[in-house]
């Protein structure tokens, strides 16, 4: 089995935990196991870039390197100045973000993991042993992602504000810490002491959808947060801020370095210290309790919901003339609705196209002013929300329970078209026109009426889209190949459809010069759309 340097590290306070009563030989060997499980797993950061089978390591190191370039962000605040309360919440907000979400979407395995029970709990093994390697393990991938987090902050913290910053830094980091993972751990216990193991699991999922989206996002906002450097800020204690962790961890700064000695500053201070300890002996305490209560995740109970259509079953019969196509609609539907895996590949896309339109326009309002905007032809760039087109259609191909694809086998089906014909209406219906209708609802408001026949055409060249997608990238039938044969070199394979998305710009903008090209373009559309559907998805 693989040695690991944090083991070797481990060593050196062998004396100190075998005087705690602790079995540091199995300790130690619990821990070399876990680590050694932990190579299997793909962070949620890289989910989407498939998996390498066959290569034997930890893809949680190797991304290391993101959280250092999302670590550069909070670097302006620690420079801007000495208005340290301000410039330090803003900095642990971010940190603790970025810490936080990738806590719940990576190291929640770690937390809830019932494997102890069944494997360690049946062998001569002390409880506290066990529980005391978990938290060990947490920790040592905690250090590792604050670590590559702050490393930079940290050492220009040193270089520009001295050694008395760097230590409150480092301090209030490790305090940070202690507070997210024992944060972390009550919300489970609370989740888990009124639901079952199934709705933890939704939430922990899209908890990681959301940790997907941040990081698309923080891009647009790193890039942006220098031009807020040089903004004067005045910052005024009140009694609301002992409900923000934040301003506990920035409060220190002010307090020391800048010699306020308001009340409210010392109570800040002294909350951040005082709550993560005492937070961590009622975690400790509460730790019987929150291990028995994870033997709920192995359960999947719950009351399950009878299938109502209502509106989806009219839309359904007047979408689907075939009761074949009918059925494979619902079952997409279902399994683009249940499928843990399947959401978190392709919700984030979902998310990030809907923020897409909405960057151009900040953009356009960066260059001008809002009465340029309204008149300009920038709600043109609701064509950015097609990114997700021909992304969603190659993954429609791939399933968490692929392994039941038989059931096409035994399906009386006369055709694949209805299979696909089903699958690509449920995604344009379930998937895509709700992101699309937000996004239209505020353009609406943006922009005025007059936009509403735009929308119509963008919607219908969406649909025409999404058939162009299904030929080109057709190969295999819904749902029936595994995740993990989603290659890191496959989102390559999208980028040639974003040139026809250039078209269909192209076309409507050509459409707004000529007399009555709009209504002329929309009718076209609707001619073409209506041909595709019929003799592009055809049996094969």
């Amino acid at each position: 089995m693989k040695e690991f340097r944090t083991l070797l590290f481990l060593d050196w306070f062998q004396g100190l935990i075998t005087r705690l009563g602790f079995d540091y030989r199995l300790l130690r060997r619990i821990l070399q196991v876990k680590l050694t499980m932990d190579q299997r797993r793909v962070p949620t950061i890289f989910q989407q870039q498939g998996r390498k089978k066959g290569k034997d390591e930890n893809r949680f190191i190797k991304s290391l390197w993101v959280y250092a370039l999302f670590g550069l962000f909070v670097i302006p605040f620690i420079v801007m100045g000495d208005q340290y309360i301000f410039q330090m919440s803003i900095t642990f907000t971010v940190l603790i973000f970025i810490v936080m979400t990738s806590m719940i979407s990576d190291f929640s395995v770690v937390i809830l993991d019932i494997r102890d029970h069944t494997i360690l709990f049946t062998k001569p093994v002390e409880r506290k042993t066990i529980s005391l390697a978990k938290t060990l393990h947490v920790f040592i991938y905690l250090f590792f992602l604050t670590g590559s987090l702050t490393a930079i902050p940290l050492v220009v913290g040193l270089i520009n504000q001295g050694l008395s910053f760097f230590i409150i830094f480092l301090t209030g980091i490790i305090l940070m810490n202690i507070f997210i993972v024992v944060f972390t751990a009550m919300l489970y216990y609370f989740i888990l002491q009124y639901f079952d193991g199934e709705k933890l699991k939704d939430i922990i999922n899209y908890v990681q959808i959301g940790l997907s989206i941040g990081l698309a996002v923080g891009y647009q906002v790193v890039a942006r947060s220098f031009e807020f450097v040089d903004l004067t800020v005045s910052f005024t204690t009140d009694w609301w801020n002992i409900f923000l962790p934040p301003i506990w961890f920035g409060a220190p700064f002010e307090w020391f370095l800048n010699g306020n000695h308001e009340t409210m500053i010392l109570v800040l201070s002294c909350t951040a210290v005082l709550v993560p300890f005492l937070a961590l002996i009622v975690y400790v305490k509460a730790l019987p309790t929150f291990e028995k209560n994870l033997q709920k995740l192995s359960s999947h109970g719950g009351k399950k919901k009878k299938a109502r259509f209502r509106l989806g079953d009219g839309l359904m019969k007047v979408l689907s003339k075939s009761n074949e196509e009918r059925a494979f609609y619902r079952f997409a539907h279902y399994m683009m609705k249940n499928e843990r895996e399947f959401k978190l590949k392709v919700y984030p896309a979902l998310g990030f196209a809907i923020i897409m339109p909405f960057i151009f326009i900040f953009n356009g309002l960066m260059d001008g002013t809002r009465e340029d905007l309204l008149t300009s032809s920038m709600y043109l760039s609701i064509y950015s929300s097609f990114i997700v087109i021909p992304t969603v259609v190659m993954m429609l191909s791939y399933s968490g329970k692929y392994k039941g694809s038989w059931i096409y086998k035994v399906a009386p089906v006369s055709g694949r078209a209805a299979i696909y014909k089903g699958t690509l209406k449920a995604f344009l219906m379930k998937l895509f026109l709700p992101l699309y209708s937000i996004i239209s609802i505020v353009f609406i408001i943006l922009f005025g009426y007059r936009v509403i026949p735009e929308i119509i055409i963008v919607f219908v060249s969406a649909c025409i889209f999404s058939v162009i997608c299904l030929s080109l990238m057709r190969g295999t039938l819904p749902f029936t190949e595994s995740f993990e044969g989603v290659q890191q070199s496959d989102s390559w394979k999208v980028l040639p459809f974003y040139l026809i998305v250039g078209v269909f710009f192209g076309l409507h903008y050509l459409a707004l010069q000529i007399p009555f090209g709009i209504p002329g373009y929309l009718i076209l559309l609707f001619v073409l759309n209506l041909i595709l559907w019929k003799t592009a998805i055809r049996d094969e």
